[in-house]
């Protein structure tokens, strides 16, 4: 398929989504908060279902071998009990991002590896290794907006969102014919399960990860200003990540002043839920 024709292609499934109601209103310019519009058109060509069961699949196989390898942190670790004692206050607003999270049966746990590194996988599967913890010397604040830029992701499909762009690229008639309704792209949990772990979020995903994330977290009742901090503290970490033209992700000091710029969006929400919960 010529570089052309895929773009054809692309724009031509985007619109026939468009025109079939797969991207939905989300109301979000009425909505308290920050406002990223609807998840993108091409989470919608690859079954949600189907992601998240690969997803819970190369979970658990992650836990087994960690656990094989005595790095999963124990029910009574207090790092883990940490975790887990912040993730109750943040799960709960998830579904106001994505119905499925309703569904979902969120686990959490924690790896002992030198890694600066958590992530959360479709169906609501975090980790976090105990790199991020004992390196950057991360406050709750701070924990919670790693976390909440985490499930972001999840929320927002962004995984979801680029295996669709896969599949449109590269399965093309076979996509289309799924699109309207004559057949599937052959798609098994096992491909879809391969295509996780070598996914990589792009400059906007993570952009709008930082600011669903945030949200969330000042629902709960954690400070948002420490996305600041957390930010300056991955900086000076990673001292020599290369110039952001060069990455995928925006470099620090772009996302601290996407996030100062946000702030008096999400303030207001931590306020409330400051006074609101002991």
């Amino acid at each position: 398929m010529t570089l052309r024709t895929s773009h054809h292609l692309l724009g031509a499934l985007l619109g026939l989504s468009l025109s079939l109601g797969v991207v939905c209103a989300t109301g979000a310019q009425t909505r308290e908060g920050v406002n990223v519009g609807g998840n993108s058109a091409f989470s919608k060509l690859v079954p949600a279902a189907q992601v998240e069961q690969a997803a819970a699949q190369q979970y658990a196989q992650m836990l087994a071998k960690a656990r094989a390898q005595n790095a999963l942190a124990g029910a009574n670790d207090p790092q883990l009990r940490r975790l887990r004692a912040i993730a109750a206050k943040i799960t709960p607003f998830a579904a106001d991002w994505n119905e499925r999270a309703k569904g979902w049966k969120w686990e959490i746990n924690l790896i002992g590896a030198n890694q600066i590194n958590a992530f959360c996988m479709p169906g609501g599967k975090i980790a976090f290794y105990t790199g991020i913890l004992d390196v950057l010397k991360l406050s709750d604040d701070e924990v919670a907006m790693v976390m909440g830029h985490e499930i972001a992701h999840a929320l927002r499909e962004h995984a979801r969102e680029r295996m669709g762009k896969n599949a449109a690229t590269g399965l093309g008639a076979n996509l289309l014919s799924q699109v309207l309704g004559l057949g599937d792209i052959g798609q098994t949990v096992t491909q879809y399960g391969a295509q996780l772990l070598t996914l990589k979020f792009g400059r906007e995903d993570e952009s709008e990860a930082d600011l669903v994330g945030m949200e969330l977290a000042a629902r709960a009742g954690y400070n948002p200003r420490a996305a600041v901090s957390l930010w300056q503290k991955m900086g000076a970490a990673n001292k020599g990540a290369p110039p952001e033209w060069l990455s995928t992700h925006p470099s620090g000091n772009a996302r601290i002043a996407q996030i100062e710029a946000h702030l008096p969006q999400v303030i207001p929400l931590y306020e409330r839920a400051r006074k609101t919960k002991p």
